[in-house]
């Protein structure tokens, strides 16, 4: 991707304000990532918004990334003093452990409360980019479909209060991206799972730099998966894209190869976990 990916669209505005303004009777902020991009998928700005406050990082998808990233990216926040748990929206893996963890990060505070003969209501407010799962996590936190879910960035829109299990509160904020992208990196990754909407990206550029990913990281998933038989290990994306669109029949006039229906295929495949459970980035050192 050549262009530098630059927007801040008017709700991504107003959600940052909405998260200021609600912050200060926030207990825990529960910031939601995807967990085929851990760090990627992480919108920098919620550092400079949420300061101090106590944070829980939860990492959703975690169904369709590879388990073994999933293990090292856990291990390496923890090291680096953050609580942070793997979930699935899709199966409901771990999702009940999301209250605990929140209320295990505030325990001395609820303790404190309850020494007072006070009962304290757990408050949180959930963030994240869009299209990591917030709502469908509310909604199995809820076992309803009170908050608006879908599979496009920004689904969910407004303020909504919503109460969990009797003694917490959740307050849920739409997705939101920073503002331009200084890691193009970064950008690139949240593209392949969709968290960047396709219209504004050249999809066949996207798909020849995912497919020379795979072909470092997940080279026996790509060849099973679109039944390559050659050695891909030396070939450049579109090399590899072409050879997709030959084996699913992807051939217009003259027998050229359809390589934008390819990379729809290629990313579509990526993000419904078809190819394999992939992890597109490794903790640092």
């Amino acid at each position: 991707m050549q262009n530098t990916l630059q927007w801040y669209p008017g709700h991504m505005a107003k959600t940052r304000r909405l998260i200021e303004a609600n912050l200060k009777m926030i207990d825990v902020v529960v910031e939601i990532l995807d967990a085929r991009v851990p760090m990627s998928g992480r919108n920098p700005t919620f550092d400079d918004i949420i300061r101090h406050k106590p944070r829980l990082l939860v990492m959703n998808k975690s169904d369709l990334a590879d388990k073994k990233k999933t293990e090292q990216w856990i291990a390496w926040y923890k090291n680096n003093g953050t609580t942070i748990i793997p979930v699935s929206c899709a199966t409901g893996a771990g999702i009940n452990n999301i209250l605990s963890a929140a209320r295990g990060i505030v325990a001395d505070r609820i303790e404190r409360d309850a020494q007072r003969g006070r009962t304290r209501t757990l408050k949180l407010m959930m963030v994240g980019i869009p299209n990591v799962g917030k709502s469908s996590i509310i909604n199995r936190l809820l076992g309803k479909a009170s908050a608006k879910t879908g599979d496009r960035p920004g689904i969910t829109r407004g303020k909504q209060w919503l109460r969990i299990k009797g003694d917490a509160e959740l307050l849920d904020t739409p997705g939101i991206l920073p503002p331009k992208f200084e890691d193009q990196d970064a950008a690139q990754k949240l593209a392949y799972i969709g968290s960047i909407r396709d219209e504004i990206i050249n999809t066949e550029l996207l798909a020849y730099s995912l497919c020379e990913y795979l072909r470092d990281e997940y080279a026996e998933e790509l060849k099973e998966r679109y039944k390559i038989s050659e050695d891909i290990s030396a070939l450049k994306g579109y090399e590899i894209l072409e050879l997709i669109g030959r084996r699913r029949g992807f051939v217009i006039s003259g027998g050229e190869i359809d390589t934008e229906r390819a990379a729809n295929v290629v990313l579509d495949e990526l993000r419904s976990a078809k190819i394999g459970r992939v992890t597109l980035e490794k903790p640092y050192n």
